[in-house]
């Protein structure tokens, strides 16, 4: 069962504001699922059929925004044993040979090839080794469709679904991806370990009381502090632990009185190299699907980099793909200058 933290992350990206709009996208029918960015780059990812018996097996198709750009395909392949190649894939009356290992990607030809066919069958195959691995098509036509509606080429020669006579140079233009100063955290200063208790004091802690399942044990102590620029800290509160997902707390603060503690959106674990907040958070045990959130603090507050998930735990531990709902370009600056408190 996935988790509600899982649910709770992608309704931020399921935010669908119009194939027009730059709003990420999520969508899925049966066993496919698309994830638009906002650059309006859209991956969709198909799996075996949750109810069927096949070991696990994924294709990811990648299309970027703009007039004639062509597709990727790639497989993956799963199980509890070694996956050895030679593998075969078909799917109706085509076919690709040759395939190496666990992971495949298609060329042009033979995505030209199996596309068609794709379209308009119930399931593929990938074969070798003794061993079979059944994709299922359900859904595949419908997700392919939202794509075609989300980069605007409905009706166009390039779509893939439902194609018409309009020119490509319709299509939607994809967008550039933001571009995020990044502000690298100064070393440690001598007094920074007394901190935690002298800022301690100030923290509103009312959604802690309410929410951390660590309730009882919220004090001085459970705070972390690490520097972010020469008049800046940052607070870390850990807020409880789930069966595997972590949770925290985080403020920025000023280093002497008055410290002004402000609660910030990001959640995680603070690396100061990257000068970034990552959260992640798995839907099951064994973490074949995740939704993760990053941060990356640009001298003042810190800004939202990067955001993805794929919201079907089809048994690949770890996550068969990454699909982004939200990129950016991060740019390292020099250690951040001095702010005012």
């Amino acid at each position: 069962m996935k988790s509600a933290c899982i649910a709770a992350a992608f309704s931020l990206a399921a935010l669908s504001a119009g194939a027009a709009g730059k709003d990420p996208i999520a969508f899925s029918h049966n066993d496919w699922e698309l994830a638009r960015d906002n650059t309006r780059t859209c991956r969709a990812a198909g799996y075996q059929a949750e109810s069927g018996t096949s070991d696990p097996v994924s294709m990811l198709i990648t299309r970027a925004a703009g007039a004639g750009t062509a597709i990727d395909i790639e497989l993956q392949m799963g199980g509890e044993s070694e996956v050895k190649g030679p593998l075969r894939f078909r799917v109706g009356k085509a076919a690709v040979p040759g395939l190496g290992g666990e992971s495949a990607k298609l060329d042009a030809d033979q995505i030209r090839h199996i596309l068609p066919e794709l379209l308009k069958n119930d399931d593929a195959t990938v074969t070798g080794g003794g061993r079979k691995w059944t994709l299922s098509l359900a859904g595949l036509n419908a997700v392919l469709l939202k794509m075609d509606e989300a980069q605007g080429r409905v009706g166009t020669q390039g779509a893939l679904v439902r194609r018409g006579s309009k020119p490509e140079s319709s299509v939607l233009p994809p967008v550039a991806a933001p571009v995020v100063n990044v502000a690298k955290p100064p070393k440690a200063r001598p007094g920074d370990d007394a901190l935690a208790a002298r800022i301690f004091p100030s923290l509103d802690l009312g959604d802690a009381r309410e929410r951390c399942s660590n309730r009882d044990d919220i004090d001085a102590k459970a705070l972390t502090v690490l520097r972010l620029s020469e008049r800046k800290v940052l607070l870390s509160l850990g807020c409880g632990l789930g069966a595997y997902n972590y949770s925290s707390l985080i403020w920025i603060a000023n280093d002497k009185p008055p410290y002004a503690p402000v609660s910030i959106e990001a959640n995680g674990d603070f690396d100061d190299k990257e000068a970034s907040i990552t959260s992640a958070m798995k839907g099951r045990g064994i973490g074949d699907c995740w939704s993760s959130e990053t941060w990356h603090f640009d001298g003042k507050d810190f800004v939202r980099t990067g955001a993805a998930g794929d919201g079907m735990c089809r048994g690949f531990a770890g996550g068969a793909w990454s699909l982004p709902r939200y990129v950016s370009r991060v740019v390292s600056a020099p250690p951040a200058n001095p702010s005012k408190p």
